[in-house]
């Protein structure tokens, strides 16, 4: 059951609205937004190009490399070509307004026989670019949304029908509503009496437990909790970065993960004085230890997330980070995503903060972020700077 015409057209109404909300500042006529997207998004694409010139942007348009594409450039390429940025790509970024990204694989595990180091090189390279658009972001010059395509692929490694699969797009990111864009604005305004909530609350720390895990996170100083700003399409999720420095206990995922083309199953975790001690997985192991060996932050945590079933529909594992990490269910979910942070929890000016601030404030750095989802039933305690502790999670949703 593909999408229909209508359920695309509101689709496509929904990622202007997450690409207007996320950014701080109004965008301009003519501005440049980049649309980038795999070819069986294509249905999408046209609606969303229709409708950004319909806006006056001045649109970029770049289809993403196929899947044979990818392991050739990968497994084919030598180190010079892998890191080789084209020319003009640095500027065109410092210009850049706005970009929309359409994710639809038709292939989640064409890489699983790429050596990791070469996978690595390349997100270490393509690093410099990344923080040009936090640095645009911070000032409120850009923002940027994403969503998924149902494709027979993402079905098949969920293990669902297409139909099956489909329908859960349209439910989560309400596609059959008379006026999603609308809905969308009310999850937002409910979102943001729960962040006024936790961000009130004077936390030293967080701890996640679970039948099988303890983790126990330090917030650190000057940190927020943020979340549902229209940067995800579904997006449910609420989290802060918090101070990589104070990790200590376990943590496990019991959703799978597709990584780079590669399957990973049942992480296992244990930190000691904040970074990962030992990582075990049932399978992809040592492709996770790999991983986590690309640099120094890739082994610490940078995000901690929650998500509230009360606003998610999403109750099926989808083989796509963007859904699993949205996940709702009986239970709700949480995740962590070792590897880089998010400056914008930053509870000041994120624009203000140069790197030795935070580092010194405990914010990672890495050129890796692998966000790992448990949705168990689980307690979330928030230990205050008092001494005194108060549950703020607990049977999938906030406790305010």
């Amino acid at each position: 059951m593909p999408l229909s015409r209508n359920q695309i057209e509101k689709y496509a109404d929904i990622l202007i609205w997450g690409l207007e909300t996320a950014r701080t500042k109004p965008y301009k006529e003519y501005d440049p937004i980049l649309v980038r997207w795999d070819l069986a998004s294509q249905p999408l694409a046209e609606a969303l190009y229709r409708k950004l010139l319909e806006k006056r942007s001045n649109v970029s348009l770049q289809t993403l490399p196929s899947p044979s594409m990818e392991e050739a450039f990968y497994s084919i390429g030598d180190k010079k070509q892998r890191v080789w940025i084209r020319e003009g790509t640095r500027a065109f970024y410092e210009k850049l307004a706005g970009s929309v990204f359409l994710n639809a694989p038709t292939s989640l595990t064409h890489l699983k026989n790429i050596d990791p180091k070469r996978i690595a090189e390349v997100a270490k390279a393509r690093k410099p670019l990344r923080r040009i658009l936090e640095k645009r972001e911070q000032r409120g010059q850009f923002g940027w949304t994403l969503c998924s395509f149902p494709t027979r692929e993402l079905a098949k490694q969920a293990r669902i029908s297409l139909e099956a699969y489909t329908k859960q797009i349209i439910r989560a990111c309400l596609l059959n509503s008379s006026d999603p864009v609308g809905r969308w604005n009310e999850i937002f305004k409910h979102s943001i009496e729960i962040k006024r909530w936790l961000n009130a609350l004077p936390m030293k720390a967080v701890r996640v437990e679970t039948r099988t895990m303890s983790l126990e996170m330090s917030i650190g100083e000057k940190r927020k909790f943020i979340g549902i700003s229209g940067h995800n399409i579904p997006s449910f999720e609420i989290f802060t970065s918090p101070d990589w420095r104070g990790s200590v206990g376990t943590y496990y995922a019991d959703q799978p993960s597709f990584h780079n083309g590669n399957l990973v199953k049942g992480i296992q975790l244990t930190f000691k004085k904040g970074r990962v001690s030992e990582a075990k997985a049932s399978r992809g192991g040592k492709y996770l230890r790999q991983m986590l060996e690309m640099d120094r932050g890739a082994s610490q945590i940078g995000e901690f997330s929650l998500t509230d079933r009360r606003f998610s529909r999403i109750d099926t594992f989808m083989a796509d980070t963007l859904f699993d990490e949205n996940f709702g269910g009986k239970n709700g979910n949480c995740h962590i995503a070792l590897g880089n942070s998010y400056a914008d929890t930053f509870s000041g000016n994120p624009a203000t903060l140069s790197k030795e601030k935070k580092k010194a404030l405990g914010f990672n750095d890495s050129a890796l972020h692998w966000d790992m989802v448990n949705t168990e039933p689980k307690m979330v305690t928030a230990v205050l700077r008092s001494g005194k502790e108060q549950v703020i999670y607990e049977k999938g949703q906030f406790q305010i």
